[in-house]
């Protein structure tokens, strides 16, 4: 596939490359572009030229081809959701939601800009203005550069771009180099659907070679980040030299508190969700099972035969629970990490086995909480740590120990309790009876701490990308 710059499909200006793979048998899918900094650089004097052409569209029009791009999805859902499995792993069935999702967040950013609103300020909120009129209104930030993370490529692309666009912007998209090519379908689509060429752009390429160029140009007003903490990180530290906008949505640990008083039929079925989903690559995913006590044998049996249920194997049977990881050095990273955990002391009761990308559901016992996995590790995996406590003062202390804080859970009967351990948490949501993958489409998604800057979501994005201009009427009611 081509990059798509100015509206053209293009190949990088050196002809270098990157193949893709399925990792589920390690066929080459097909290429991208590997793009050089003179290809980043036509990408950002496109958009520049073109951010003033699209941020006069009137609203009603990008709504319109907004439309027209949700009905184009609905209507390649099939072709988009098989390649999007081909190259990322995950279930048909999830890459299937994932396409829905994608158009309820275009819509919903459509519908949402109509009912946008500026504001006129009181003429006579201090003496000497009494017969001004000041109109506050919402303008675009200009360019908007859009980095996606491998495992939701298009849902994430969507929470990024939609409101981006809707409130005028410019954006350039970079996909992640393990899965490119739905990313690049699905722009064709939205260009299709009739957003001009300089409005909408996408570059493929290593993040590590072209990242700075984003970051470091003064024609760049915006980056916004899903990735890891220590990618957010530099780019928020180079972005600060031009004092550009950066939104980051970066890595988390999640966790599920089980108290006993839970349902520990649900708290299981809440852990595996959160955990088999897409072979546990998903930031918000649960990633520490903190249990009580006297319920921790009780949740480790149940967890145990839960996921002895797991079906693996190829995605693209819609029989298959859990397929393979993004690529074979992911599933290998997960297997070192495991293995760390047992030279400290946890014990594997279940799993801990990788065929090439595959990794199966593994269940880590006798984790105590100065542990990696306890604080600071994030595994990108199917990995269950459980981790005992005694009082719900603990609880709370050994979830807030992380440095993250994105999403959490509660099992609890109680809700009484579980508000008031939620009030405890550090994170930027709390699922009371449910798994840590909690995230709509509506929701303000984001994170404390060192998991991002920011919220994504149709109720709160069009602020961010935009900001507010006060126009005067001096003396016009004299």
């Amino acid at each position: 596939m081509k990059m798509i710059i100015g509206g053209r499909k293009v190949d990088a200006s050196d002809g270098k490359i990157l193949p893709v793979q399925n990792p589920a048998n390690g066929e080459q899918l097909d290429s991208v572009p590997s793009a050089t900094e003179k290809d980043i650089l036509g990408a950002i004097k496109n958009a520049r030229n073109g951010k003033r052409k699209w941020a006069e569209t009137p609203v009603y029009e990008r709504a319109d081809i907004f439309m027209r791009f949700a009905e184009s999805m609905r209507k390649n859902k099939k072709e988009l959701a098989e390649l999007l499995t081909k190259e990322t792993g995950k279930t048909l069935e999830f890459a299937l939601s994932e396409i829905d999702t994608v158009q309820r967040i275009f819509i919903g950013y459509a519908e949402k800009m109509k009912h946008e609103y500026g504001k006129v300020l009181p003429e006579s909120a201090q003496p000497g203005v009494e017969n001004d009129i000041a109109i506050v209104r919402r303008e675009p930030l200009g360019v908007v550069v859009c980095i996606t993370p491998y495992n939701f490529p298009l849902e994430l692309m969507a929470q990024k771009v939609a409101p981006a666009l809707m409130a005028g912007n410019v954006v350039i998209v970079k996909p992640a180099s393990d899965t490119p090519l739905t990313t690049i379908k699905t722009i064709e689509l939205l260009l299709e659907a009739g957003v001009y060429p300089e409005a909408a752009q996408v570059v493929t390429g290593r993040g590590s070679t072209i990242g700075n160029l984003f970051s470091e140009s003064m024609d760049v007003n915006v980056i916004s980040l899903t990735g890891s903490t220590d990618v957010g990180v530099e780019i928020a530290r180079k972005a600060s030299e031009t004092l550009k906008r950066v939104f980051l949505e970066l890595g988390g640990n999640d966790a599920m508190v089980v108290l006993e008083d839970a349902d520990i039929d649900a708290a299981v079925e809440a852990a595996a969700y959160g955990r088999i989903s897409i072979s546990g690559q998903i930031c918000c995913g649960t990633k520490r099972m903190v249990v009580h006590k006297s319920v921790e044998q009780l949740f480790i049996d149940k967890l145990v035969a839960r996921l002895k249920k797991v079906k693996m194997g190829d995605p693209l049977n819609p029989q298959i629970d859990m397929g393979p990881l993004v690529s074979e050095s992911a599933a290998k990273e997960v297997e070192q990490q495991v293995n760390t955990m047992v030279e400290q002391g946890a014990q594997c009761v279940l799993g801990g086995v990788r065929k090439g990308a595959y990794y199966e559901p593994t269940i880590l016992t006798n984790v105590t909480k100065n542990m990696s996995i306890a604080k600071d590790m994030e595994v990108f995996g199917p990995v269950f740590p459980v981790i005992a406590f005694d009082t719900e003062a603990e609880a709370a202390e050994i979830v807030n120990q992380s440095k993250y804080g994105l999403m959490s859970a509660v099992m609890t009967k109680d809700i009484s309790r579980g508000l008031k351990l939620a009030k405890q948490i550090e994170a930027g949501g709390v699922v009371i009876n449910g798994s840590t993958l909690y995230r709509t489409a509506d929701q303000p998604f984001g994170g404390y701490k060192m998991s991002g800057i920011g919220r994504e979501g149709i109720s709160y994005t069009l602020e961010e990308m935009s900001q507010e201009k006060t126009i005067v009427l001096k003396d016009v009611l004299k």
